[in-house]
């Protein structure tokens, strides 16, 4: 799926079918099919066209494994829904169209939950040559049932031309980013700072890293259990209402979409923005009207660093799968640490390998890599449930409310915990 941005477009759906190896674990005999051969990969537009020579160079090495792509629409949405008919009408005789899932991140607990992809053994796969947080993506009920395969962090990028005139640092806390957003922007003309704030899923993702980096959280044990009633949570949503009602979000800001965002700050007209990596390179790149005036920070939080959300997407297999071995093996491939290179010189996606962060030759070309690194070394999971996309719905809403002003943020809160429990039970 594609969520360059969380995801950007922020993910990156993909059901891939590819390298690996499933040995003891997952067995030929569990589900349909035998253990190797054809396999199909399902994604969302694919859409930087880096993953067709990547299928075709397994192809060539594995002819009796050939994968066959499926690109599903860019829509996250649209791309969820096909997956879920497929996953569930795979039944028949010859099972559902895919083998191997590339999931958003934030569908491994609705799928786990719903036992449409199989369970993993986990010392089948690199596990631990990833940044680790990215690994609690792909888990439901301590059990592993997908595999990472990108990853994405919130960054703050903001004007360096302009904070280097005024002889400032970039911001590392609340406090100073609404000092600088309030204080130098308007002298340059430009909005103070904006996120993600249209209700769509970039609402959900700005809310609960307020939350998180104020040091709360939405839900506990797996979606059981309502947590996001503190002190933490409202501070969260006040920082967000806040800019609002004090002008250094712009109120335009409240129609944004990862696109829309990371154009007014390519454009010339945000002092800060939070968006995914992509943002940076569109707005670094030759004939921006930023280029070489953009810098990238982690997002900030109440007395330093904050928290962002992870983003990216997960490889799973499908209950269903006709060859599961061979679709472990494309799994093993895609996060080889020569694919997962390619994943980001040709597909601009962060990969999940802790080493391509510390090569000294990509981190030249691409000078985000260390921040991005902390970023995801500090982030979290979306709050984990098997009805997430309720969840989310809950949260859009009510935040929306709370920064259109129509709710305190005290009130939003509130209402937040009593909409989420009903969503839980």
């Amino acid at each position: 799926m594609r969520w360059i941005h969380a995801a950007g477009r922020g993910l990156l759906v993909l059901v891939v079918v590819m390298t690996g190896y499933f040995a003891s674990g997952v067995h030929a005999d569990e589900g349909a099919g035998s253990g190797r051969g054809p396999l199909t990969l399902a994604t969302a537009g694919d859409l930087t066209g880096y993953l067709g020579p990547l299928l075709e160079g397994w192809n060539r090495t594995h002819p009796d494994e050939k994968v066959t792509l499926v690109e599903l629409p860019d829509s996250a949405d649209e791309t969820r829904a096909q997956m879920i008919t497929d996953l569930r009408e795979g039944n028949g005789d010859d099972g559902g169209r895919f083998d191997l899932l590339n999931i958003d991140v934030s569908w491994t607990s609705e799928f786990a939950a719903h036992g449409w992809i199989r369970p993993l053994p986990r010392d089948r796969f690199p596990l631990d040559t990833f940044l680790q947080p990215v690994v609690d993506t792909a888990t439901y009920d301590g059990q592993l049932y997908a595999v990472p395969y990108v990853t994405n962090a919130g960054l703050l990028l903001y004007r360096k031309d302009i904070l280097a005139k005024e002889g400032v640092d970039p911001p590392r806390t609340w406090a100073e980013l609404e000092q600088q957003a309030k204080t130098i922007a308007p002298k340059y003309g430009l909005d103070g700072y904006a996120g993600q704030f249209l209700p769509y899923e970039g609402l959900t993702v700005n809310a609960a890293e307020a939350v998180y980096s104020a040091g709360g959280s939405i839900l506990g044990d797996e979606g059981e259990r309502v947590t996001v009633d503190s002190t933490a949570a409202r501070e969260g949503i006040d920082f967000l209402s806040r800019g609002v009602r004090e002008g250094w979000i712009p109120k335009r800001a409240l129609t944004y979409k990862e696109e829309e965002s990371k154009q007014a700050f390519q454009d010339g007209r945000l002092l800060f923005l939070r968006n995914w990596p992509y943002a940076y390179v569109a707005a670094s790149a030759k004939g921006s009207p930023v280029a070489g005036k953009v810098g990238a920070v982690p997002l900030p939080g109440p007395g330093g660093p904050g928290m962002s959300v992870l983003g990216g997407s997960n490889l799973a297999v499908s209950t269903h799968a006709r060859h599961p071995d061979s679709a472990a093996r494309l799994i093993t491939y895609l996060t080889s640490e020569r694919v997962q290179r390619q994943v980001l010189t040709r597909g601009a996606l962060p990969p999940v390998r802790a080493d391509v962060y510390e090569d000294p030759e990509l981190v030249r070309e691409f000078p985000y890599l260390p921040t991005l690194r902390e970023s995801v070394l500090r982030a979290a999971p979306r709050p984990k449930s098997p009805r997430y996309d309720q969840v989310s719905l809950v949260v859009q809403a009510v935040v929306r409310d709370a920064m259109s002003g129509r709710e305190t943020p005290e009130a939003a809160v509130r209402r937040l915990a009593r909409e989420l429990d009903a969503v839980a039970r």
